[in-house]
């Protein structure tokens, strides 16, 4: 029937039983019928049941399949007794071991290669990883690669009878979109709870290194990190990854990594088994108020450039101080924290087009993004005995030490445990610079607890020792 024909029908007995349908069912099918007959992409479920009543259940059992619980045994966490005794019987391990297991959520995005989406913390210094389907098959699961800016880690599993989810472009969504969240809250088992869009392009909570979250106040609890935040069409919007609460569980501010952001990042660790980061060498700043309004910007649009580092790629690509990037990629750039991520994500290698304006002219300059230090090596190891696993070495210009940079960080080490990457450049400890490996391990046989400054492509952060 086409789908004019049948709002028509729905239309009719609407308005037969009028009197007695609740108002928000009627809400429902009027949006279900512009939808249609606007040319809305196909996979809206049915509004109304038989009876009249509103569901989402045509949508969620098309979706429910391909998110699945995840048990992960590690050397640390909460000791879940059920999951224990699962664990040991899929995996056989032996009592004596006293598994420590953590339970949270994946997405299956490719049911052809196996591919689940889940966070990097769910599966952080895992020794064996078990998904567990919704049809309540269990699989032993791969870890292909994980990214700790973002919070996203990439699994494989047997490629046999899954169901995957389809991204959404998160890019499209708006405040007051509706979404639903599945996953596994508190190691019950699959639930779903629904809300709306409350925020998005979320900053500054210190929660991930690169950050872009879209909020929502669907229900999200322990237990649901990894799982999916989907649209009304059953498509991918973000992966739950946080939760604002005083009490550990939901009061309604739940955070999710935007797909494009999940997908960029999924590519990265698919191909290399890490998110491979560079820089243009530049430092940036939102727009003010007051500047936009003298360059006609809406609030929210663009990136002021504040400084161009000597011989980086933005300077070789003419960019310039007071520049404004509005675009990247012909992808508009909101603040400054948006064009890190942006940059973020471009593997190294990768040229980039700027759109930027300049004394009110509009410029398009193309740049290609560089490793981390370019045109300084790296020269001579050192273990550090704090952060074991990790090995460092001098920066150095014109045969002079200028910084220490991490040469190799071992996997599941306690260097990789607290954030630390291969190239990562070690500006400070407690506050004061770091010029050669001897200050950084003088440094380190202080007493008490450390702060270390890290520098990472064009931003920094800081990385905590308790001792």
């Amino acid at each position: 029937m086409p789908a004019a024909s049948a709002c028509a029908v729905r239309a009719r007995r609407i308005h037969i039983e009028e009197s007695v349908l609740p108002t928000i069912a009627r809400l429902v099918l009027l949006l279900a019928c512009l939808a249609l007959t606007t040319g809305t992409r196909a996979g809206l479920p049915p509004p109304l049941a038989e009876g009249g009543v509103p569901t989402l259940a045509p949508v969620l059992e098309l979706v429910t399949p391909a998110v699945v619980n995840i048990a992960v045994l590690t050397n640390g966490g909460q000791q879940s007794p059920q999951l224990s005794q699962e664990f040991r019987r899929f995996f056989g391990t032996p009592e004596r071991t006293r598994p420590q297991l953590s339970a949270g959520s994946g997405v299956i995005v490719d049911a052809q290669k196996g591919l689940v989406l889940t966070n990097h913390h769910v599966i952080k210094d895992s020794q064996k990883i078990l998904v567990t389907l919704k049809d309540g098959r269990r699989l032993a699961a791969q870890l292909i690669g994980s990214d700790a800016g973002t919070d996203v880690a990439l699994l494989s599993v047997e490629p046999a009878g899954l169901t995957a989810v389809r991204f959404a472009d998160s890019d499209q969504i708006r405040v007051g979109d509706y979404v639903l969240a599945i996953g596994n809250p508190f190691g019950l088992g699959q639930t779903v709870t629904s809300g709306i869009v409350s925020a998005l392009g979320r900053t500054g909570l210190n929660i991930e290194g690169y950050e872009d979250f879209v909020q929502t106040d669907a229900s999200i609890n322990p237990g649901n990190s990894g799982g999916a935040l989907i649209n009304l069409r059953g498509e991918l919007v973000g992966i739950n990854t946080a939760i604002i609460g005083p009490s550990g569980g939901n009061v309604g501010i739940g955070f999710a990594v935007p797909s494009n952001m999940v997908r960029a990042v999924m590519n990265q660790l698919a191909k290399y088994g890490e998110v491979r980061r560079g820089r243009l060498g530049l430092t940036t700043q939102d727009v003010t108020p007051e500047l936009a309004a003298t360059l006609g910007l809406r609030i929210g649009e663009g990136a002021a450039v504040v400084e161009v580092a000597p011989g980086a790629p933005a300077e070789r690509a003419g960019l310039r101080r007071n520049d404004l990037v509005l675009a990247l990629n012909a992808r508009r750039v909101r603040s400054s924290s948006d064009l890190r991520n942006q940059i973020g994500l471009v593997p190294v290698g990768e040229e980039v087009e700027l759109k930027v304006r300049r004394g009110g002219q509009d410029l398009v300059l193309r740049a290609r993004v560089a490793p981390i230090q370019m045109a300084v090596g790296a020269r001579g190891s050192a273990v550090v005995p704090e952060l074991a696993g990790a090995s460092v070495g001098n920066v150095e210009r014109d045969g002079r030490p200028e910084a220490v940079i991490v040469v190799a960080v071992q996997r599941a080490s306690a260097a990789w445990a607290h954030g630390l990457r291969e190239g990562d450049v070690i500006l400070a400890v407690n506050g004061s610079k770091m010029h050669n490996t001897r200050e950084f391990l003088l440094a380190l046989r202080e007493e008490g607890n450390l702060v270390l400054s890290i520098g990472r492509g064009d931003y920094s952060f800081a990385v905590a020792i308790r001792r």
